[in-house]
């Protein structure tokens, strides 16, 4: 135990600074329980509470400030990439779209708590031409309001943290092993999840091809336009006779349509 504490106290700062940036660059590494010990430590007094924030915030910006020029240079098509290679299935550009539209910039600084919109919700601000200083200050104040709660966490319970770093401590290599497995199952289940997801969607699209096929054969099916405001605005182009209409509406919409009509929807 005297060890992991030694080092914990000794590079605390750095882990922190290390785990939050390998965090908001977007891998799937959890942040939140290195800031729970993090707590602990201000607690205990081996950790500046000032110095903490101040680590916090430097590691959140290095990690969301490229995201942000990303999509203000190369736009939707790193909201496309990232959507695709999101861990969690239910985590797409939509779903954030939706929650800029409502609460515009300053939706930033709750985003780290929603997930998909953390990672989504950088290069979406850049994607939208929200300025630079801004988005520094909205950035800046999310890092802020998402450690907040973790630290005080560690902070009020840091007797418990302490008892839990001793019981991993004697555990020796049993610990990492099995913080490893859970980390490898949680990551196996949702890989599971997204082939499964994809394998579905897979069965019930057709390419851009396809669908210009049918319009020239004279085939032209009703198209539903589900992209959202934001992304027509950033994006003006659409299908000739596509009918907007947001992803709550189409099933009424549909009540509308024969049921043997051939109906295709796309959306970002």
């Amino acid at each position: 135990m005297d060890s992991l504490t030694s080092l914990l106290t000794q590079h605390g700062l750095t882990l922190v600074f290390a785990n939050v940036l390998i965090a908001q660059l977007g891998l799937p590494i959890p942040a939140l329980p290195m800031l729970v010990v993090a707590g602990a430590l201000v607690s205990e007094g081996s950790l500046n509470v000032a110095a903490l924030a101040l680590v916090v915030m430097i590691a959140s910006l290095l990690g969301d400030t490229p995201w942000y020029f990303a999509g203000r240079r190369y736009g939707y098509r790193v909201l496309r990439t990232l959507c695709r290679i999101s861990i969690e299935p239910d985590s797409c550009v939509k779903q954030t779209e939706n929650i800029f539209t409502r609460w515009g910039p300053p939706s930033l600084i709750v985003a780290k708590y929603i997930p998909g919109f953390s990672t989504v919700a950088p290069p979406l601000a850049g994607t939208m031409g929200l300025a630079l200083p801004r988005f520094l200050i909205y950035s800046a104040a999310a890092a802020l309001v998402w450690a907040a709660v973790p630290v005080a966490g560690g902070y009020f319970f840091s007797t418990e943290v302490e008892w839990l770093l001793a019981f991993l401590s004697d555990m020796g290599a049993g610990a990492l092993a099995v913080l490893a497995a859970f980390v490898l199952g949680y990551a196996a289940v949702k890989a599971l999840e997204r082939y499964l997801l994809i394998r579905f969607l897979r069965m019930v699209r057709i390419s851009a091809a396809e669908l210009r096929g049918m319009i020239d054969g004279g085939r032209t099916p009703i198209i539903f336009d589900a992209r959202s405001a934001l992304a027509r605005e950033a994006e003006p182009r659409v299908i000739p006779g596509a009918i907007v209409v947001e992803l709550d509406g189409i099933e009424r919409m549909l009540e509308r349509i024969a049921p043997d009509s051939e109906v295709v929807v796309y959306c970002s």
